[in-house]
Order: structure tokens, then C-alpha cells, then sequence
């Protein structure tokens, strides 16, 4: 029983499926778990993970982070084919095991934060009872997208998201996840207490009490964004979750996640610099 497994608490629990990602260079380990996971440990928070993968996945990045991997025959495997301004195609080559919320640790269940973060229909578009964090944050990315027999990601409608988005502290959708379509935007922005939309390079838009705000990015030479919205919403997490303060998380993250899209895949993570300067831009 994974109950009796003895892991210490964390601060920030994040749950779903690493990913392989094909790219020209060969395979990079992705997907939210993994860009989440190090950017909160970046961050200085204790992490845990909740994932499901192939048992040779490279798991070598996640070195000093406790992770619970359910056995699967693959790996989820996306590929990304970046077409610039007119955005991406996504295949979904390889899918793996379905995640239960049951596979939670007892000592996890109450992280101060909570990350849901599907990337491929792998978790229950119901939220559990025996989860209590202090703040449940949600990207429903994953909920968000269909594929055919060939594999073709396309948008699709988000089961549950009536029941799921009052019960959210704060949810992280790109403008890509819902087709650009801006009138349900406007509908999930009613639905829950936060919503922020990142829009690539030009930031992104805050959703709060009623009102609308965006924040610019940096303007920097980008070299790859993948995983640049999972550092976003992870930033954006931490920092309201530590400061109260919706706008100021969301300038942090702009302005984080912007910095993350010089450099390739996992290197992106935000390095202690980056913080430090993200961080003193308030002033």
C-alpha cells in the first residue's frame, strides 16, 4: 500500500505524466510534472511527485525529489512541430497509465500546494475528496485536448469544468488549450477565483474579481518553448500562494517563464539569478 510508504511531507505536490518529447536533436524528458516539479524545488520548496511512466524513463533530473511512478508499458510521447506565429502541431505518439488519485501518499494529501497537471486525459476530470491543500492550483491542459488514430492533438471541450473550476484557487490555461476561442475564456474567467491565459510571447492576461489585467514579457531571443507555461503556472502558484497578491504573481511568472524559452528543454529551468532578478523587478 502506497499509505505505508514513509515520505515526509511536501510543500508542493504535483501530479502527472513526464513526458518523453521527440525533437530534432532525439528524445528530451517533459511534460508538466517534470518543468513543475524543478521549477518548485528552484523555488526552494520541498516537492513531491505523482506520475506514471515507463520504468527506463531517465529519472536522473529528479534526483533528491521523492516520485511515486506507476508502472506503465510507455512513456507518454508527444512531438511538437513549431510553426512559429501560426503556433504548433502536437502528435501523441505513445500514452501512458492512467494516474488514480488514490495513488497519493497519505502525507502528501495536504501539501500546501497542490498541482493538477494532465497533459493527456492521464488523471479524473472529477476532483477527489481526499486531497486538501492550501491552495489547489490547476493547468487543465490536458483535459483540454483529443487525438485521432494518427495521433493529432486538437482541442476539445474540458469534461467536469463547471464542478472543477469553483473549487480551484487558481487556474493556468494557455490561449492555445482553448482554440483562441476568447468568449470561453470569458466563461471559465466567471467559473473560478483566478485565471490566468499566457499568450507565448506576448505574456499574458490575470482574470480576477472581475477584472482583467495583462502583463508584458521580456523580450528575448527564444530557442525553445516547451515547458514555458508549466514554468509559468508553477511560478504563479508559489508566488500568490506566498504573497497573497494575484498581480505580483502573475508579473513574477511573466517575467520568469520569459527568460525559460532561451534555452532548450529542461534547461529552462529558472536558475537562482533569474529568481533573484524576477523577484527584485517589483521595487
Amino acid at each position: 500500500m502506497l499509505d505505508s510508504i514513509p515520505l515526509q511531507a511536501v510543500d508542493y505536490l504535483v501530479i502527472g505524466h513526464i513526458t518523453r518529447d521527440l525533437t530534432s536533436e532525439g528524445f528530451h524528458l517533459g511534460g508538466t510534472a517534470a518543468f513543475s516539479a524543478l521549477t518548485a524545488r528552484a523555488l526552494g520548496l520541498g516537492v513531491g511527485v505523482v506520475t506514471s511512466c515507463n520504468e527506463k524513463s531517465p529519472m536522473k533530473v529528479f534526483e533528491g525529489i521523492p516520485v511515486i511512478s506507476l508502472s506503465s508499458e510507455h512513456t507518454t510521447t508527444f512531438e511538437n512541430i513549431y510553426a512559429g506565429k501560426d503556433g504548433r502541431t502536437q502528435i501523441l505518439h505513445h500514452h501512458a497509465e492512467h494516474i488514480s488519485f488514490d495513488s497519493v501518499p497519505e502525507s502528501w494529501r495536504n501539501a500546501s500546494i497542490i498541482h493538477l497537471g494532465p497533459v493527456a486525459q492521464e488523471l479524473d476530470s472529477a476532483l477527489p475528496t481526499n486531497l486538501s491543500p492550501s491552495l489547489l492550483g490547476i493547468t487543465p491542459q490536458g483535459w483540454m485536448r483529443t487525438w485521432n488514430d494518427e495521433g493529432y492533438i486538437t482541442p476539445c471541450r474540458w469534461q467536469n469544468a463547471e464542478q472543477i473550476l469553483p473549487q480551484a484557487g487558481a487556474v493556468v490555461i494557455s490561449r492555445e488549450d482553448v482554440g483562441g476561442d476568447e468568449e470561453l475564456i470569458e466563461v471559465m474567467a466567471r467559473q473560478t477565483r483566478l485565471l490566468a491565459v499566457t499568450e507565448a510571447e506576448a505574456g499574458a492576461v490575470l482574470y480576477w474579481n472581475g477584472d482583467r489585467r495583462r502583463f508584458r514579457a521580456s523580450e528575448v531571443e527564444e530557442v525553445d518553448a516547451t515547458g514555458a507555461g508549466d514554468i509559468f503556472a508553477t511560478a504563479f502558484f508559489i508566488r500568490l500562494f506566498t504573497k497573497r497578491d494575484p498581480w505580483e504573481a502573475a508579473r513574477f511568472a511573466t517575467q520568469l517563464s520569459a527568460r525559460s524559452v532561451t534555452r532548450i528543454g529542461l534547461d529552462g529551468i529558472p536558475t537562482q539569478s533569474e529568481i533573484e532578478e524576477c523577484l527584485m523587478e517589483v521595487f
